[in-house]
């Protein structure tokens, strides 16, 4: 099928279009340094300097037409027109140095009334085959007919950004113009960056429709009955979701619109740090011939990995499609979720590990969207380090985390959904003298919600955070659902709890004047 890419500029023409994967793994072995097949027949690669995204060198082009919108700030940088033309001109003129490229034609979002059309146009077969992976992929006879893409990014992440150019803050840039419907990336060869690049044209396009676009991961009941699960990184959002008893709806990306959610991505993006057939069968046994397998060191010989091993980097990562983990709901769409699950791992060892939340206590939760981090995940972390990130995904959201809480309260009462807070980290004692709550614990808590068990056991209500904590579940020790009874030491308990109160309350300050007040008094006292 005749296919160029002339219309951007692009005099290229030996292009690989949506190709096989046999394909883009012999280009990546003869072409990507660093690229290898592991044991399992899943293709190794190195994404170069950059092992991580590059939130502070993402900026959005201020245009009349959509600037009133997005929420400027340390989140969402300006970018002016002019400086993003001048990057989309050195990304193409990198791109016309090739002697081949890919392209991958593919959509984002399994319901067809909101479904975007997504064109990626790169120079490593890595890029290419991630996306395959990341995206929903059109039959080979529909592309005939895919005609014009909704959006276009061009990725020339292996050439630099020149860091002279205006609102430049280093040699890397990821560039979005929402009315030139195109997004430019120079100076990162991490593939997450495209990933992430469609998630935050999807956060500013959906509300715009009413459609509440969500960080989270979602799973299904045999009856219908959805479960939405929010976490940031290290709470388990991923490892819980993967629940042998229901079907897979997405790890990571989702919308709830009127009739009920859908995934918006065709993969799975898993890390992979300290990954075991044991924990995590679903996912460890999804990494096979087609999985990406990003910054992993292996044997050379064997060509075995050795998911421990950071030395190249802690954010080491798996991309696969959704139909390589076995209990999955395809097509990705399902109804109205019944519950909401927002996962901290709270290192303070003082939140319960499981409580139920009125609507307005779910609004404040989403918006402050905390969890913990703990020493050695990051260089000078001694102790536990509270973390808030809004909405659960504020590195995502374009416009004011209100409009995002707002479509969820909304939305929680037209569907009467429950609403639940559920503490994966630490239980009789602060990290370092209490243990971390077991993931068996976790996942028979979640049982207990799905089932309905928690609708008839006696609560208790706990007073600073206003939290009613169920005070019996089946399959966990009784002791340990109400935090205190855990601790020896009582009055480090007090200090901590206070301490999380005070951190809650001075990181909601930045919010509360644009909330509803029942909203902003649902907070600790």
């Amino acid at each position: 099928m005749e296919f160029n890419l002339q219309a951007y500029g692009i005099e290229v023409t030996n292009i690989l279009r949506n190709s096989e994967k046999a394909i883009l793994y012999e280009s990546a072995l003869k072409l990507e340094k660093g690229s290898a097949i592991s044991s399992k027949g899943a293709l190794m690669v190195y994404s170069g300097k950059k092992t991580g995204r590059s939130p502070r060198d993402k900026r959005v082009v201020r245009h009349a037409a959509s600037e009133k919108n997005i929420d400027w700030g340390p989140v969402n940088y300006g970018m002016d027109e002019h400086t993003f033309m001048v990057n989309r001109e050195r990304a193409i003129d990198y791109l016309n140095t090739r002697e081949h490229l890919y392209v991958v034609d593919a959509f984002a979002g399994w319901d067809p009334n909101y479904r975007l059309k997504i064109r990626i146009i790169c120079t490593r077969a890595y890029h290419a085959l991630f996306m395959q992976n990341m995206l929903i992929m059109p039959e080979r006879e529909a592309l005939k007919s895919f005609g014009e893409p909704d959006y276009v990014i061009f990725n020339a992440g292996s050439f630099p950004a020149n860091h002279f150019t205006t609102t430049m803050t280093s040699k890397t840039s990821i560039g979005l113009s929402l009315e030139r419907k195109e997004v430019v990336i120079l100076g990162t060869e991490y593939a997450g960056e495209m990933k992430k690049g469609i998630f935050s044209i999807m956060n500013y396009l959906m509300p715009l429709q009413e459609v509440l676009p969500m960080h989270c991961s979602a799973n299904v009941g045999n009856e219908g009955d959805v479960s939405l699960l929010f976490g940031l990184s290290g709470t388990g959002k991923t490892t819980l979701s993967a629940d042998p008893g229901r079907k897979l709806i997405g790890d990571d990306e989702h919308c709830w619109h009127r009739d009920g959610v859908f995934n918006i991505e065709g993969g799975c993006y898993a890390k992979a740090i300290d990954l075991s057939e044991e924990k995590e069968p679903d996912i460890f046994n999804a990494i096979r011939y087609g999985t990406v397998l990003e910054n992993v060191v292996y044997d050379p010989e064997t060509r075995e990995v050795d998911y421990s091993d950071t030395a190249i980097t802690q954010n080491t990562r798996a991309s696969y499609p959704i139909d390589f983990i076995n209990n999955t709901q395809i097509p990705c769409i399902a109804g109205p979720p019944k519950n909401i699950i927002f996962l901290t791992c709270d290192a303070f060892g003082v939140l319960p590990p499981v409580s139920k939340l009125n609507p307005e206590q779910a609004s404040y939760h989403f918006i402050s969207g905390y969890t913990a981090k703990v020493a050695g995940t990051e260089m000078g972390i001694k102790e536990p380090q509270a973390t808030f990130s809004a909405c659960f995904g504020a590195a995502f959201m374009m416009w004011h985390p209100n409009r995002y809480a707002e479509l969820l309260a909304k939305k929680m009462k037209e569907c009467n959904v429950s609403a639940w807070l559920v503490n994966t980290g630490w239980s009789g004692g602060e990290y370092g003298v209490g243990s971390r709550i077991k993931l068996k614990y976790t996942r028979a808590i979640l049982d207990a919600i799905h089932n309905g068990d928690f609708d008839v056991v006696k609560t208790q209500r706990e007073e600073e955070f206003g939290l009613e904590i169920p005070l019996s579940c089946p399959n966990v020790p009784s002791e340990i659902l109400v935090p205190e009874n855990t601790w020896k030491d009582q009055k480090q308990f007090s200090k901590l709890k206070s301490k999380l109160v005070s951190l809650f309350r001075e990181n909601f300050e930045k919010f509360k004047d644009h909330v509803d007040e029942s909203i902003a008094k649902a907070g600790p006292n």
